[in-house]
């Protein structure tokens, strides 16, 4: 898609094609945008607005940001318990075994002291990620969300995990010198983490049956999907959405709240590119945030920015001594879950 995108590029006034456009990659791109400008305001530093890409990257450098997580913690219950030899999701199953079975792959930082002893760089391509010898979705990350407070999620990969780092990348001449770490921190509903394990435990063989839970199966819950930025001064700050499947009902029926942020993400997207018709291929980093947070939040339930004392340090070693990085609480190393 880059090839095509510059390809393209030599092209002037073609038409507009935005790549990776839902909630994630997608909305996430944006709440970033939001919450940088969010916590810059909050430490007393003037962002003016920016605009271009290296107005954004020298904004998150100048922010102090180290790395920034999609963090997400999906809460949605089913009336009925997951039976046993079906994989049951609140999304495309097929998705989500696709994109948990691939290599957990992550936005690599300048901040990060040593790769972690099973990671590798890529051959191709900016060299702004790295990729682990083993699935996303059996590599476990510390972090944290509002409702639950810190989680463990999944490393999953995803595209904006490698566009939001390449986006704020800062370079001087042909040398990077800021870079954020970014990845995916995801906690799945209840059903689709037993349904990991139940699928880990058969070597990662699929079940044979797949369901997905529509909006008359789901007791409550929500699925609140936001961006965790950390390092710093005020340490870490969450931003984004917090859709109940309640509020889902009554704006737009027959969805669960997974789906709603999806699809009205699609439609911001869609927004913005019939208003810019010849824009040529873009990703949702390079879109008018703005905007398409303007189309998408009447759909989103509460919009919220919370500031947190965590740390993937905190409360460590009370259990058994750890080989922690105590200098930096954000270093990868703290992080993953071993």
């Amino acid at each position: 898609m880059l090839e095509l995108k510059a390809e393209l590029a030599k092209t002037p006034n073609g038409a507009t094609a935005v790549n990776c456009c839902g909630a994630n990659p997608g909305m996430v791109s944006w709440f970033v945008k939001q919450a940088l400008l969010n916590v810059a305001a909050d430490c007393g530093i003037k962002a003016g607005d920016p605009q271009s890409r290296e107005d954004w990257a020298k904004l998150a450098q100048k922010v102090g940001v180290k790395g920034i997580h999609i963090a997400e913690r999906d809460t949605q219950r089913a009336v009925t318990p997951k039976p046993m030899g079906t994989f049951v999701n609140t999304w495309s199953v097929e998705g989500f075994v696709s994109e948990g079975l691939q290599p957990a792959e992550l936005g690599w930082g300048t901040h990060e002291k040593t790769l972690p002893p099973e990671g590798k760089r890529h051959t191709f391509g900016p060299d702004c990620a790295i990729y682990l010898m083993r699935p996303g979705a059996g590599t476990r990350v510390r972090s944290w969300c509002p409702t639950p407070g810190a989680q463990h999620g999944f490393l999953v990969t995803h595209n904006e995990s490698i566009s939001i780092a390449d986006f704020l990348t800062v370079r001087e001449g042909n040398k990077v010198v800021y870079r954020p770490t970014c990845h995916y921190a995801y906690r799945p509903a209840d059903d689709a983490v037993l349904s990991l394990d139940e699928m880990a435990g058969c070597q990662w063989q699929q079940q044979k049956k797949s369901h997905i839970l529509e909006e008359n199966e789901i007791v409550d819950g929500i699925d609140e999907l936001g961006v965790l930025l950390y390092g710093h001064a005020k340490n870490a700050y969450w931003y984004g959405s917090q859709l109940s499947i309640e509020e889902t009902r009554r704006i737009a029926p027959y969805q669960n709240a997974t789906g709603l942020q999806v699809t009205s993400a699609v439609l911001a997207g869609m927004v913005w590119a019939l208003e810019n018709p010849t824009r040529g291929v873009v990703e949702a980093d390079e879109v008018d945030y703005k905007r398409c947070l303007e189309v998408q939040r009447p759909y989103l339930g509460p919009v919220v920015g919370k500031y947190t004392d965590w740390t993937p340090l905190k409360d460590r070693g009370v259990l058994f001594p750890e080989d922690i990085d105590t200098d930096d609480p954000w270093q990868f190393k703290n992080i993953i879950v071993r």
